[in-house]
């Protein structure tokens, strides 16, 4: 590569533009429309994940390596035997928001169109089906109707479950920005006050489950107001009447649910605060709601959607400047996957399954010998008809069920019964360990396609390197499977660019207007063109001269009868709390994405949140007996983790968070899904994973530990540990659950975490009284590792000052430093990193607050650069001003 490659951050579902130079430094696209010269904290780090030191390089079967052919013959083969065996519904995929549009459509194709079952389904269907399902019912096909200008022309954005400074910050820079150019307010529903609540005009922080109650009480005051907009509702849309009466008799409302007492009661909040909201709304015309994992990820999620969107029906508030509700997508790729028809319950290009015109052609253009006849099996039921043998042979591409997956010990209890799996990813998970076969994937940077972001915008990401070892694209893994099971033809592609004409193809296929999702002005561009192709909107139909923009001003919705539907929604009862009256909230951290085969690789992206914590409430945590910093037993229905405890009064009393991303590799505890429970929504069949009923009690820790070595991976089931990469190498946290051994037991069991050569010599220093034993070994002249043990946390050395000592040359007259913890003199220790994207830590801008009477933000941007990139810290660096911010003389 000589010339800088624009390409597409493979992150959320912003679709920022990134510019890879020639020495694979990265930097933010400053004339890409969604971002304009923004990165968060993981875009900007994107370069130090390109490491290739632990990626899959060759294809496995059984552990041993293989050729491709021989793989793909064997996948092919045993397909082939267990559909003749057992039928098409016997063999599944589950693919992923990672993938590229391109690889997505081929899987489609081949599940749906030639092997004859739609059991494909997508991580996707754990963040983003309940909004597919509610624009469905709402609109008549899966639409976003705004665009990513409506945060900046809005008067006033409601973020519902959204904590978008965190999740989505480039975005919630834009709309901050708007705040301060043109006053935009800004109201977050949210039961946690999160970062992105820190820096909103009015928080109110509903109950979990409680949306839907509180947008049917928000329909009934507006329509109570006179903010009906009655000759709009009229020409555009149908059952208002219903969808009101359904609000007003919703269960577990009393008589006079309309009342504002009544329905903050139900919610759990303020009614002045909620009277705020109702009235906010009402009086501004430029209102728009932007909702996330907090409504979708829901046994009500359908619901939740479809009560938001009646409001901004009701008002006429919709495809108009700054107007309607807005899904704003978790994945790089999950709009593309839905294009495509990823989803169990969709066909390709928004056709659909009950429509005989839409299937014929479908068929007709695929010319393929089947087509599914009805949708499959959605993620939940998906894993559960692996685990009894409904589906005996599963490829899963691109995503890690073992760990992100709810129920996840019953998903790898599944994984491990299933007679065939196959696995198709970059590096080695959790999920990859079940697997039979594993083929080696391209990543990103390594191959060619396209993603679809939050606002239709399709954006291209290209190669700027070579992949590793025999690593190749997932399209073209699946096109090779499909010729090898009889339908050379169907699968005929040699490039990606040949994919998405044919996609484009199909979107504009016995279309007239009756879908809006049409991309076939694209159907007959050339390699050239793709390659050289620039971010644009859909729809983008044959013969058009611009961009899609805002949809639906003027009504023309996908229905029959180009009107849109009001869903009538009535409020069921939430999920009931353990018996310590607790729920288990899951969600993002700032610096990490999904499972952490990316973002773990980078050191600077661990320095905001080393470990798993469960954040709690004080008083909560009191009534448990559970101290700041202390191991804590979570444990629900599903089985029990082990996490820190974090007591903020940030945190809702009553319901404790933590987060998803952790694993296997990362944590002896695993993923946080091990314990989280999976009742589906009716409609979208998406899991409940923001409330579970749990318990958490202290965990009983006879001594504490750090570990330092260069060599990385999980450690030996022998004690608690938490892996943290630092630059040059892994520090593992440890918490002894048994007492410490003694003698040649404690030796045995140093050894074994150290994990050394034989023969290794080490240094060491115990003291049996104190429980104390400190070790360091050194090879070719530099820190291997080390060890320090304690009955007493308080006795480690501090992290960041012993982290620098790996990799580093000892001099003799080091060695009794190393022993304590200090081999340099300059103290390392500044806490952990707020602003990651300019390696800032917490202590650094503590001092730099007191010492220079810094009063702002900006003040602070301006000496240390803190907040002035992503803008992800802002709201942590306000907290920190109000903390240390001298009071007046």
């Amino acid at each position: 590569m000589t010339a800088p490659v624009h390409t597409t951050c493979p992150y959320c579902g912003v679709g920022c533009g990134v510019v890879v130079q020639s020495d694979e430094t990265i930097k933010a696209d400053a004339v890409h429309p969604s971002n304009r010269g923004r990165l968060c904290s993981k875009g900007a780090a994107l370069g130090a994940t390109l490491d290739d030191s632990t990626r899959l390089t060759v294809p496995m079967v059984h552990g041993q390596a293989t050729s491709w052919d021989d793989a793909l013959d064997l996948v092919a083969e045993r397909f082939r035997e267990t559909i003749a065996m057992h039928g098409p519904d016997s063999v599944a995929f589950y693919v992923s928001g990672q993938c590229l549009t391109e690889d997505y459509y081929v899987a489609n194709k081949l599940m749906k169109g030639f092997i004859g079952s739609a059991n494909i389904d997508t991580n996707s269907r754990l963040c983003m089906a309940s909004s597919v399902a509610g624009h469905v019912r709402a609109f008549g096909e899966d639409v976003v109707p705004g665009v990513y200008q409506d945060w900046e022309e809005a008067d006033l954005v409601v973020l519902v479950g959204s904590n978008a400074a965190w999740c989505h910050p480039v975005l919630h820079q834009r709309l901050q920005a708007a705040r301060v150019a043109q006053g935009t307010k800004v109201v977050v529903l949210d039961p946690r006050r999160t970062a992105t609540a820190e820096a909103a005009d009015l928080h109110v922080p509903l109950a979990p489950g409680s949306d839907v109650a509180l947008f049917n009480g928000l329909l009934a005051y507006l329509h109570r107001a006179g903010k009906v907009d009655t000759a709009w509702v009229e020409r555009h849309t149908t059952g208002l009447a219903e969808a009101l009466k359904a609000a007003s008799s919703s269960p577990g409302m009393t008589r006079d649910e309309t009342q504002l007492e009544s329905i903050a009661a139900e919610c759990g909040i303020d009614p002045e605060a909620l009277e705020t909201f109702f009235d906010m709304f009402a009086r501004t015309e430029r209102v728009m709601t932007v909702f996330s994992q907090g409504v979708n990820q829901s046994s009500t999620g359908t619901d939740k959607v479809n009560a938001i969107i009646n409001c901004h029906l009701a008002t006429g508030r919709i495809g108009r400047p700054g107007t309607g509700p807005f899904s704003v997508t978790g994945q790089p790729n999950a709009m593309g996957g839905r294009e495509v028809g990823g989803l169990a319950n969709q066909l390709a290009a928004h056709m659909r399954f009950n429509d005989p015109f839409d299937r014929a052609a479908l068929q007709a253009f695929w010319q393929s010998p089947t087509l599914a006849p009805a949708p499959g099996l959605k993620a939940v039921d998906l894993f559960d008809a692996v685990l009894d043998g409904r589906v005996k042979a599963l490829w899963i591409v691109a995503t890690n069920p073992a760990a992100s997956m709810p129920r996840a010990d019953r998903v790898r209890a599944a994984l491990s019964a299933c007679p065939f799996v196959v696995v198709s990813d970059c590096w080695p998970t959790d999920t990859s360990t079940l697997a039979h076969v594993v083929l080696p994937a391209a990543g990103w940077g390594e191959k060619d396609g396209t993603v679809t972001n939050s606002e239709r915008r399709i954006s291209r990401q290209r190669a700027f390197r070579s992949a590793p070892g025999q690593a190749r694209p997932d399209w073209w893994q699946f096109a090779e499977v499909g010729r090898r099971m009889g339908w050379p033809d169907a699968f005929a592609w040699q490039t990606p660019a040949a994919v998405f004409r044919e996609h484009a193809a199909l979107s504009g296929h016995a279309n007239g207007g009756k879908r809006v999702f049409d991309i076939s002005a694209m159907k007959d561009v050339d390699d050239a063109g793709y390659e050289a192709m620039q971010p644009f909107r859909w729809p983008l139909p044959a013969g058009a001269s611009s961009e899609g923009g805002r949809l639906f001003a003027q009504g023309g919705f996908p229905t029959p009868d180009g009107r849109a539907r009001f869903v009538p929604t009535r409020y069921q009862e939430p999920p009931r709390a353990g018996k310590q009256g607790l729920l288990l909230n899951t969600g993002r951290v700032r610096d990490q994405w999904h499972t952490m085969t990316r973002t773990g690789l980078a050191p600077s992206l661990m320095s905001h949140t080393p470990e798993p914590v469960l954040t709690i409430h004080p008083t909560d945590a009191a009534a448990a007996g559970i101290e700041q910093g202390a191991l804590t037993r979570v444990s629900t229905a599903e089985g029990e983790v082990l996490l820190r405890a974090d007591l903020r009064h940030t945190q809702r009393h009553g319901e404790v968070f933590a987060p998803m991303h952790w694993t296997d590799q990362f944590a002896s505890t695993g993923p946080i899904g091990r314990v989280v429970g999976a009742k589906p929504d009716p409609v979208s069949g998406q899991p409940e994973l923001k409330a579970t009923a749990a318990t958490v009690t202290p965990a009983l820790v006879h001594f504490h530990g750090l570990l330092l070595r260069r060599a990385g991976g999980p450690l030996p089931d022998i004690c608690h540990w938490v892996r943290v990469p630092v630059t040059e190498g892994q520090l593992y946290r440890l918490a002894g659950l048994r007492p410490m051994p003694a003698g040649d037991d404690l030796t045995r069991f140093a050894a074994a975490l150290l994990d050394l050569p034989a023969g290794t010599d080490w240094l060491e220093v115990s003291d049996v009284r104190r429980g104390m034993l400190r070790v360091a070994a050194v090879v070719d002249g530099a820190l291997e590792a080390c060890l320090f043990l304690a009955r007493d946390a308080a006795s480690l050395p501090n992290e960041a000052a012993i982290s620098p000592m790996l990799g580093a040359p000892v001099p003799d007259s080091a060695r009794a430093k190393i022993l304590a913890g200090r081999m340099y003199d300059a103290t390392a220790a500044e806490g952990p990193k707020v602003c990651t994207c300019f390696g800032v830590t917490r202590d650094a801008i503590r001092h730099a607050v007191a010492t220079h009477r810094l009063g702002t933000v900006k003040e602070i941007g301006v000496l240390l650069h803190a907040g002035t990139n992503c803008g992800s810290c802002i709201p942590e660096l306000e907290e920190i001003l109000r903390d240390v911010r001298m009071p007046a003389e």
